[in-house]
């Protein structure tokens, strides 16, 4: 309503001013950033939330995009089922897509959305793959993410579109908790590489995906991501049995003692993984006091950063040490060594 816009730019003046002026400085200092990490070789590797929040920007200005009514309401919500992390599910509360509407608008709503993404980062990982392939609708006035239902989505079409738009879509899928074959078939058909999660890896089962022996090359290798516990805090809580499996992975006997997370660390980086994370807790061997997010919290999370005086003297030199010797040094830079 142009009259109600006109009256609020006017009310909220020094308010929207504020938020400009922040946005503006946080987008050129990132920028400043991103040439400097290009001008090192660095890349920088983004992580896309598949939703967006109720009060969004996108959801206020279009909400076309959406399933909801015109009052902003929605009959269902975004969540995923019960898995590993929660046992009521995680009851996320986003808006889902219309897709039926995108679709008819060529996606261009997520045209626009990795428009945005490209100019910040070099790789995306996309969180939430998996809802591509279908989504988890939860009735909006349930308590739980129980009640949901799994509905299909036409995450081919979206992907096909996209590569179509795009010359270049470094896309990385995040495919952990509840992967069907589907969601595995609609990667792999776009060649995406997916997750492999090291704590995921000790359960006592040889064909578990995560340990290092069944990892691919067109993986991304991680210790543990943010949602999980830190690998020393992780490595505290093992079950006698897992420990036991991770010790006997490794060729120790329960006896000895693991330098933890750096047992883990080095595993990472030894996959054959094409990419290895390694969280900066787990380069610092830090508890699970600094642990980063528990999912299906909304306390206490993404607060944590570190200190300059965590970090010790040779730690660079460890670093480029191991990279070089599990071939994760650029060639020019190995054939120096």
């Amino acid at each position: 309503e142009p009259d109600s816009l006109n009256e609020a730019r006017q009310q909220y003046a020094e308010t929207i001013s504020t938020i400009q002026f922040t946005q503006f400085v946080f987008f050129y200092q990132w920028l400043e950033l991103r040439d400097y990490a290009q001008s090192l070789d660095i890349l920088l590797f983004g992580d896309m939330p598949i939703y967006v929040a109720l009060d969004s920007a996108d959801v206020w200005s279009q909400k076309e995009n959406f399933l909801m009514h015109t009052d902003g309401s929605c009959d269902y919500v975004a969540g995923v089922p019960p898995d590993a992390f929660s046992d009521d599910g995680q009851l996320w509360g986003n808006p889902l897509y219309d897709w039926n509407f995108q679709q008819q608008h060529a996606f261009s709503w997520w045209k626009d959305r990795f428009k945005t993404q490209l100019e910040l980062f070099d790789l995306i990982r996309i969180d939430h793959f998996r809802g591509l392939q279908a989504c988890w609708h939860i009735p909006a006035h349930a308590e739980t993410a129980r009640d949901g239902e799994w509905v299909e989505t036409p995450g081919k079409a979206l992907l096909n579109s996209l590569h179509d738009y795009f010359d270049s879509l470094p896309l990385i899928a995040e495919d952990l908790g509840f992967i069907t074959e589907q969601v595995r078939t609609l990667r792999d058909q776009f060649e995406l590489p997916g997750m492999s999660v090291l704590q995921f890896a000790f359960d006592g089962h040889h064909d578990n995906p995560y340990l290092p022996h069944n990892h691919s090359a067109n993986t991304v290798v991680y210790t543990g991501t943010h949602d999980n516990d830190t690998t020393l805090g992780w490595y505290r809580r093992l079950s006698p049995d897992s420990r036991k499996q991770l010790h006997d992975y490794i060729g120790l006997s329960e006896f000895q003692t693991l330098e933890m997370p750096w047992v883990l660390n080095r595993m990472a980086l030894a996959s054959t993984a094409r990419l290895a994370i390694l969280p900066m807790q787990d380069l610092l061997g830090l508890d699970s006091s600094h642990r980063m997010n528990t999912p299906g919290t909304t306390r206490g999370n993404w607060s944590w950063r570190f200190d300059w005086t965590q970090l010790w003297s040779s730690l660079a030199g460890d670093l480029r040490y191991m990279a070089n010797l599990y071939g994760r040094l650029p060639e020019t830079d190995a054939d120096k060594e």
